[in-house]
């Protein structure tokens, strides 16, 4: 006989298929085959005492402060720990409990409920001359080069952009904007190059957003999330997708000491509003796509534990965009120009798509679609 330790992010249905498991077997094994982590906060504490008694009865189990069984305090944060077995008999059982826990077994469920995305590398084409990484500028026919390059080396979509809205950068007029992309949309629509690749408009004015939509773009990517309700009635109107980004504050004064009480919940609910605005205005939820704007107005800390805890957001079920490249987050966990930024941006995207980002931004197309290449394989 002889042993050997799978990886925790091995596939286990493949394994078990390859062992000539009975399917009815593999759907209940492989609710075991993953532990998740909640961290649950202001968790009333009768809440707490029956949570714990109910996760034990389960095969799971609730970390609390000590004072929690004899009541010291009114409140407290717990960590709930199980597979996705456990956490599915939990949510049935706090379905029946008082204290929230009816909300918290909803929640629960929206957690473990998949929803899977194939990987899409998304390239960036800065049409201007602020953005911070001089080699992702182009403008007019090296603009057009850099398209058909991203097309050649793989890119599933290309973001086409004519302001920076980088840290500290300044408002450029919208006339200004537009004309920076106009021609370059005009040459895609003329060549059908839409018919090769997807095509997004970084734009958060709904003239310009219209204007690319109306001539075969098929993503309207918002750093404002929708604050414009003619940019909501814009993209419903043409049925595309739509990212909505997370940011606090302007690009101008927006890395000027960004603060948050929690990072991930804030994030979590801002995207839940801007949702439920999107789908007033008739724009579906599987045409949204969550970034959590990395770098915008956020620290290194805040960038990192938005990154780790990626997977919070799956429970919205919409794909998830991280874009990461080259930027400063990097140079501040070990200085480095921004031209040698390509290795620390492979291990931030990596990273991001590990925890459930299925939309990757980056500068770096080729250099990208063989890094993933290689990690699929060895997953």
């Amino acid at each position: 006989m002889q042993i050997k330790r799978i990886s925790s992010n091995s596939d286990i249905v493949k394994i078990m298929e390859e062992l000539s498991v009975d399917k009815p077997g593999i759907k209940i094994m492989s609710k075991k085959s993953e532990i998740y982590f909640f961290y649950i906060k202001d968790l009333h504490i009768g809440a707490a005492n029956i949570l714990k008694q109910d996760a034990l009865s389960v095969g799971a189990d609730l970390a609390l402060p000590n004072g929690a069984i004899t009541c010291s305090f009114k409140k407290c944060d717990a960590l709930l720990i199980g597979t996705k077995k456990h956490i599915e008999i939990l949510s049935r059982k706090e379905l029946a409990q008082p204290y929230g826990l009816k909300e918290l077994a909803r929640e629960l469920k929206r957690y473990i409920k998949k929803s899977n995305f194939e990987l899409k590398i998304m390239g960036v084409i800065n049409a201007n001359d602020e953005s911070f990484y001089p080699r992702s500028r182009f403008k007019g026919e090296r603009a057009l080069e850099a398209i058909e390059k991203m097309i050649e080396d793989g890119a599933d979509i290309i973001d086409i952009g004519g302001v920076s809205t980088r840290p500290g950068s300044d408002e450029v007029d919208e006339n200004i904007e537009f004309e920076r992309v106009k021609d370059i949309i005009d040459f895609i629509y003329r060549t059908r190059l839409f018919e090769q690749v997807n095509f997004s408009i970084d734009s958060y004015r709904p003239k310009i957003v219209e204007y690319a939509l109306d001539r075969g773009f098929s993503i309207a990517n918002d750093i404002t999330g929708l604050e414009n309700d003619e940019m909501a009635k814009v993209v419903a109107k043409y049925g595309v997708k739509v990212v909505l980004m997370h940011k606090k504050g302007e690009p101008k004064t927006m890395q000027i000491d960004p603060r948050y009480e929690d990072v991930v919940l804030e994030v979590a609910e801002f995207f839940k509003k801007r949702i439920e605005k999107a789908e007033k205005f008739g724009i579906t939820r599987e045409n949204i796509v969550l970034d959590p704007g990395i770098g915008f107005g956020k620290r290194v800390e805040h960038n990192l534990e938005l990154l780790k805890c990626l997977s919070n957001f799956k429970k919205f079920g919409c794909e998830i965009l991280v874009g990461a490249s080259r930027k400063s987050m990097i140079d501040k966990i070990i200085p480095t120009p921004v031209e040698k930024r390509l290795p620390g941006t492979l291990a931030i995207h990596l990273k991001a798509y590990e925890e459930g980002a299925s939309i990757i931004r980056c500068h770096d197309v080729k250099e990208h679609r063989q890094a993933f290449a290689v990690y699929e394989r060895m997953r």
